[in-house]
């Protein structure tokens, strides 16, 4: 295993995701589907949040966690974000989709999700459960790290045609703190692999949360790691504890993630496509020649034919911006969001 996992940043970077804490809110959940049909495709598991559940959405955004999150972490995020929305422009009606990524979240449970585990399958998986759900194609994407690849990719594959001749490409995405290109490894400390082989040392059936946490702790990760760690547990069968993810299936896709290159579909946007960058101002996973390219790639005389690029600098905020700073993400995005109006 020691050799597929390979550097990263700093290991509170490479988490890809954080825990929030969960409020009461006129919500609207709905769970993935379960079929016991033969061969029928298995869809992920998702939350939906809409202001008004009793009327149609005007317009629909997928929300995307990162590496060894679930869609729980951008519950509170994602209310505020449509609460602003509606705020703004009082006729749209938006749905916002929660989605537990493949081997991840509620989706770690569900049978199907066959290998290879990597951004192309996870973005598949969309597809799948659009057409499954029966649902508008997503009119934006938003992607945290290791899901704003996924959403990369989705985007990439919808232009190509790979979902076939109903696919409709998004309007917008939001690539949260995601360097596009592969991550480069040369100043890393390897903390992240440091966090899966540990996971990946421990049994499957953990005594407690706070067993796993104290253990963490013992090695030396911080309290905030540990304790986000011990978040990504739920009981086994046993009255113990066990992981919220598949280990090794993550493992792989970190791996796809680290590796794959979207600078392409940067370069040469599909029309009427816009992809906007958030970098985090504190992120220590931002090669400076990548940054000037986005910048060179922004700054760029639009054309009639071609989609457009956004850069966006969160201040105060290290990888975890929902959580490093909500209100500042939230007064980027807010503003810059695709008008439902507009569809």
């Amino acid at each position: 295993m020691a050799a597929s996992l390979r550097a990263s940043s700093s290991l509170r970077t490479r988490l890809l995701s954080s825990t929030s804490v969960y409020s009461p809110w006129r919500l609207l959940l709905s769970s993935s589907i379960h079929s016991d049909a033969p061969h029928q495709t298995q869809t992920l598991a998702f939350d939906e949040i809409q202001l008004s559940p009793e009327k149609p959405p005007t317009a629909t955004a997928f929300v995307l966690h990162g590496l060894l999150g679930s869609g729980r972490n951008w519950r509170s995020f994602s209310r505020t974000l449509a609460s602003e929305l509606h705020n703004r422009s009082p006729s749209d009606e938006w749905k916002m989709v929660l989605v537990d990524l493949r081997n991840h979240g509620r989706s770690a449970g569900i049978k199907g999700f066959d290998p290879p585990h990597n951004m192309s399958t996870a973005a598949k998986d969309l597809a799948d459960l659009v057409k499954a759900r029966g649902w508008p194609w997503p009119d934006v994407v938003v992607g945290h790290s290791m899901g704003g690849k996924v959403a990369l990719d989705f985007a990439e594959s919808c232009s190509r045609g790979v979902y076939g001749d109903s696919a409709v490409l998004p309007k917008q995405l939001w690539v949260l703190d995601s360097v596009p290109g592969q991550v480069e490894t040369d100043n890393s400390d390897g903390e992240v692999e440091k966090v899966l082989q540990t996971l990946a040392s421990l049994p499957s059936s953990l005594p407690s949360r706070k067993w796993v946490v104290d253990h963490m702790l013992s090695l030396g990760f911080s309290k905030s790691l540990s304790e986000w760690i011990g978040s990504n547990l739920k009981k086994d069968d046993n009255d113990h504890v066990t992981w919220a993810f598949d280990l090794q299936a993550a493992i792989d896709m970190f791996n796809s993630y680290r590796e794959r290159s979207y600078w392409t579909l940067l370069e040469h946007p599909p029309q009427d496509l816009e992809i906007a960058i958030v970098q985090a101002e504190r992120s220590d996973r931002w090669d400076p020649d990548d940054v000037q390219r986005l910048k060179a790639l922004a700054k760029r005389e639009s054309r009639p034919d071609a989609g457009k690029v956004s850069l966006h600098v969160l201040p105060n905020s290290g990888h975890w911006v929902h959580v490093d700073n909500p209100k500042g993400l939230l007064e980027i995005m807010a503003p810059n969001f695709l008008s439902a109006g507009k569809n």
